[in-house]
């Protein structure tokens, strides 16, 4: 008898802690919030505009004061509006073709209003073709944040992409 009621404690106590994980956005490791999904839509909007290759559609999901140091401290990388705006052009022209997946990590709301999304991307880009040859494909996997602001009633990437 104290075997089977150990057991039976055992499996009610699963059964409780089970009850107070939180609900994940399908396919994420996100909380089911009403903000998460807010956040999670946008950054789907993003890949699509990425998949679509579509500069105008990316520059409107950018902030004005977009800065990204590229995670180093050498300053001739660095990239604001205006270099992005160009970087978003010549991507247009230099890839003919764009696959891109997002598996969210984590969405991290910092005290100065800022969100923090951490994901792992997937993306393959056909580059256009050099010198003659033939177009190829590239394949690029990376951990990757994106850090997003309130603007406009909506969000703005102010870092990341």
């Amino acid at each position: 008898m104290k075997r089977a009621s150990i057991i039976s404690c055992v499996l009610w106590l699963g059964v409780l802690l089970s009850a107070c994980e939180p609900t994940l956005i399908p396919n994420t490791r996100v909380e089911d919030t009403a903000e998460n999904r807010e956040v999670v839509d946008f950054i789907e909007k993003y890949r699509l505009a990425v998949e679509s290759r579509n500069p105008a559609m990316l520059l409107s999901m950018v902030s004005v004061n977009y800065f990204d140091d590229m995670g180093t401290p050498a300053g001739e990388d660095d990239v604001d509006y205006d270099a992005l705006k160009k970087g978003l052009q010549r991507m247009h022209e230099d890839v003919s073709g764009a696959r891109y997946q997002v598996s969210y990590r984590a969405v991290t709301y910092a005290a100065d209003q800022h969100v923090l999304v951490d994901m792992l991307y997937t993306g393959w880009f056909r580059l256009a073709p050099v010198a003659g040859g033939e177009p190829q494909w590239k394949r690029r996997l990376s951990p990757h944040r994106i850090v997003l602001t309130r603007e406009d009633k909506g969000y703005k990437v102010l870092s990341g992409m």
